[in-house]
């Protein structure tokens, strides 16, 4: 059978050039993405709730991605060492396809593992603009994992921490990862969706517009965030 011209055919110095050009644009893309990291809990302690917490997402993903730059990376750990990462999403349908693939399994909490992955993924091209935590539990060195949110805050990573349920340890710990990294924290309960869909919401509006876009908008959940950013941060 003889083989095509088009098989055999050496690419010429303007195929070359095309092929740089479309590297380029797409890392052009890619450089002007706006990043946010969306971390879960996913230890056997939130399995009760995880069906509900992953139809919130989903409604909020779908809103907030679409018709947007933002490009989110979803992290969660589980298991006695299971820690994983999606690529950099850009469309609710894989953000989606990525949550259903993930559900509880016992074991310790790793916001450490966590704070120094999201460190590492910082670049002075495509900064990620904030991290969003969702948990229930802290079960790790306080101070290791408190230097970890200050150096967060040192290079512009703003923690958003949601925590289930009100369990005072955990809100003191939650509480002051938020302040160190110059981020804000919020709680809310198996009844209170809608809280958590507008915080949520917010998180993805400063994402994407910054501080301005909180003070415009009005809404509740905007002036909470806000208020916790704009507070003195010692």
């Amino acid at each position: 059978m003889p083989i095509s011209n088009e098989l055999t055919k050496k690419p010429t110095s303007t195929d070359v050039m095309a092929f740089l050009n479309r590297a380029k644009a797409i890392q052009t893309v890619r450089d002007r993405q706006t990043r946010l990291i969306f971390a879960l809990d996913a230890t056997a302690s939130r399995e009760p709730t995880w069906a509900a917490a992953k139809a919130l997402h989903r409604d909020l993903f779908n809103a907030g991605i679409e018709g947007t730059n933002l490009a989110i990376q979803l992290c969660y750990y589980r298991g006695l060492a299971e820690f994983q990462h999606s690529a950099w999403l850009t469309t609710s349908d894989e953000l989606l396809a990525h949550m259903e693939q993930v559900s509880c399994l016992g074991g310790p909490t790793q916001l450490e593992r966590l704070l120094q992955h999201a460190l590492l993924q910082r670049s002075q091209t495509s900064p990620v603009r904030a991290l969003v935590f969702v948990g229930d539990a802290f079960e790790e060195n306080a101070d290791v994992v408190g230097a970890l949110a200050g150096e967060c805050g040192l290079f512009n990573l703003p923690l958003f921490i949601f925590q289930e349920g009100r369990d005072p340890h955990v809100e003191a710990i939650f509480k002051m990862l938020a302040h160190r990294s110059r981020g804000a924290y919020a709680s809310f309960g198996h009844s209170s969706a809608d809280r958590l869909r507008e915080l949520l919401g917010a998180v993805v509006r400063y994402s994407s517009g910054g501080i301005k876009a909180l003070t415009q908008s009005g809404r509740e959940s905007d002036k909470l965030l806000l208020a916790q950013l704009q507070s003195p941060k010692s």
